[in-house]
């Protein structure tokens, strides 16, 4: 089967030489005709992966009471923009505008934004929130002015890093290459790359071999620079580590399975482990106040999932009893396939904005 993708990205490094892991992460995921996101819903059981708002309803209408609470912290602005970064097919937000109705002056003041590259999935997100009336943007930076309360769920390991190895004389930027039979492999720049030192300046000290990754700062400098400066308050839910250390976690997946990074461009989802200290140093230096993180187990817990599980379980069949159970364990679980120590939430804040709710005070990220 041809792929039209791997034919431009060879193209490509014929014409100009290896390009960055960054770059390559980015033409495979947003390519404007051949990208993953572009083509594709790659959710749910039939697409490549599933996230915990396609698990349980419970997720999202728990993030939902803590946006309406975050409402409230603001003094109840009489308008504010509620926002979602890489919104899937409108599951959570569905899920959380349902639960915020307990609230109808949150529901009255509210104006929806998604931030969505998709075509394919703003199509879906339309017909899951045709009620909401939302706005769509491709940045951040063009949701219009004003206070707003913004969740990225599974948002920001989609967005491309840069990978350099340690060398004997310093750190060398790993490239996506071709060998001699014109397939795509990972190789190495030979010149020291000096300009990454600062960055792993706030790594622990390296060997020769280790690997550091550097996410795009874009969007989350552009996202703290807009609560600092009209308030505000943002919560990030992923999977990665809370303290910045080394090691590839560069990883494709493809019906429900993992697969080589450079195989299939364009056909398998690329991530990587989200780095939440370097996020957290990101924001605070765009002016942002930043909280946790917090395993999503806790994160949950604290928000009262258990209760909520309770109350659900009260109506349920046996069947359905066994379903919410599992869900439960699923998003909130330590073990093999569960999300609740892997997956780490981080609160950002405008600087007048005090813990938001589930967060306490002696858990305002410190470097």
């Amino acid at each position: 089967m041809t792929n039209p993708l791997k034919d431009e990205i060879r193209a490509l490094i014929e014409a100009e030489g290896p390009i960055s892991v960054g770059r390559y992460m980015a033409l495979c995921l947003g390519h404007p005709r051949h990208g993953y996101y572009v083509t594709r819903d790659p959710f749910g059981a039939g697409g490549d992966f599933i996230t915990a708002p396609e698990i349980s309803q419970m997720f999202g209408e728990l993030i939902g009471l803590w946006a309406v609470a975050c409402w409230q912290q603001m003094g109840e602005p009489s308008s504010f923009r509620l926002v979602e970064l890489g919104p899937g097919r409108g599951t959570l937000m569905a899920d959380a505008l349902r639960a915020a109705r307990l609230v109808p002056a949150f529901g009255a003041a509210m104006r929806l934004h998604l931030v969505e590259m998709s075509p394919v999935l703003r199509r879906r997100q339309a017909e899951t929130l045709k009620d909401q009336a939302p706005q769509w943007h491709d940045r951040i930076e063009d949701v219009p002015e004003g206070p707003a309360i913004v969740v990225a769920n599974e948002f920001f390991d989609a967005l491309p890093v840069d990978q350099f190895v340690r060398g004997p004389t310093g750190w060398h930027e790993r490239r996506v290459g071709l060998d001699v039979t014109g397939s795509l492999v990972f190789g190495l720049d030979p010149r020291p790359f000096r300009p990454i030192e600062a960055f792993a300046a706030g790594f622990p000290r390296p060997a020769e071999g280790d690997l550091l990754e550097r996410m795009e700062s874009g969007p989350a400098r552009a996202l703290a620079a807009r609560l600092a400066a009209q308030g505000g308050t943002a919560l990030a839910l992923d999977y990665g580590h809370a303290r910045s250390g080394f090691g590839d976690t560069l990883q494709a997946m493809k019906d429900h399975r993992f697969t080589d990074p450079l195989a299939e461009p364009g056909e398998a989802d690329l991530t990587a482990h989200v780095d939440f200290a370097a996020l957290a140093d990101m924001a605070r230096v765009a002016g942002a106040r930043a909280f946790g993180p917090l395993t999503q187990g806790d994160f949950l817990r604290r928000l009262g999932v258990e209760a909520r599980a309770a109350t659900l379980m009260r109506s349920a069949s046996e069947a359905q009893k066994a379903a919410i159970g599992s869900a439960l364990t699923r998003l909130t679980g330590a073990g093999t396939g569960e999300m609740g120590t892997l997956f780490k939430v981080l609160a950002l804040a405008a600087p007048t904005f005090g813990p938001p709710p589930a967060f306490a005070p002696e858990e305002e990220f410190a470097t």
